[in-house]
């Protein structure tokens, strides 16, 4: 199966870069890429499938246009009784899943509005560059709701109860300059070299021993909720599987051969 050529939606776009990295964009720039019940299915299914590709070594994604994401299409709200509602939510939920499981580094890039469950999309990614013209924010409080999309997880693991609190509860905008001040982004950059920047980076990842990386991401999830007896052990586990794996044998011998390793995600 080759997951370049596989997409349920033209509004959830997917190419081939080149040397392992696949490119997900969100596609429905006119609208500033919020996000419609076809775009959480598209998303689900584009980054299920990518996992299972062993072409695949990293993942670049963004958003068309001049904003990632505005969130969600707000023209279906209070359409849904509790039930359906609730239903709803967790498909939006396993779109966040999706891109957090996957077993290779993401990376987003992102300019403009990065907002609502937007932001929880991009945090969901490992790292994240952002344009200097970005802006991240949840306004849920202007239309009465709770923060979706694990927005509370992962602002609270990533900035602390405080800051998180202070950015849900005042809905204020975070510029991009701010956002990397508080760890939010690695880099910022001038809105023309995003694609660039974020390309050099996802390259170097797709480049690197992706096997191990997908096991360290599994060590920073079990980090984030575990004891340490139980982190330790997990990382006994991913050190083992890591241990016999081609990539580390290909990285000694380069090592004593002095010269750059060749990786192959094995």
């Amino acid at each position: 199966m080759n997951a370049f050529s596989d997409s349920l939606t033209s509004k959830v776009k997917i190419e081939d870069l080149g040397g392992g990295v696949a490119r997900i964009a969100l596609n429905r720039p006119d609208k500033l890429n919020a996000l419609d019940d076809e775009m959480y299915e598209g998303l689900r299914y584009v980054f299920e499938r990518v996992n299972q590709d062993r072409s695949v070594r990293a993942v670049l994604l963004t958003g068309e246009g001049r904003g990632f994401c505005g969130g969600s299409d707000v023209g279906k709200m209070l359409q849904h009784d509790l039930v359906a509602g609730r239903t709803r939510l967790q498909r939006r939920h396993a779109v966040i899943q999706a891109v957090s499981a996957v077993e290779k580094p993401v990376v987003a890039a992102v300019r403009g509005p990065v907002a609502g469950i937007g932001f929880s999309l991009a945090m969901a990614c490992d790292l994240l560059i952002a344009s200097d013209t970005s802006y991240f924010k949840h306004t849920f409080r202007n239309v009465g709701l709770v923060p979706d999309g694990g927005a509370i997880y992962f602002l609270c693991r990533q900035l602390g109860m405080g800051r998180a609190k202070e950015l849900v509860f005042t809905g204020r905008e975070l510029p991009a300059d701010e956002a990397l001040g508080w760890g939010i982004v690695q880099k910022v950059v001038a809105d023309g070299d995003l694609e660039k920047a974020s390309l050099e980076l996802v390259s170097e990842l797709a480049a690197g021993p992706t096997l191990a990386l997908a096991l360290t991401k599994k060590l920073f999830r079990a980090a984030a909720n575990a004891s340490l007896d139980t982190a330790l052990e997990i990382e006994n586990f991913a050190a083992g599987v890591a241990r016999v794996s081609n990539d580390h044998a290909e990285g000694v011998n380069a090592f004593r051969q002095k010269r750059p390793p060749e990786f192959k995600g094995e």
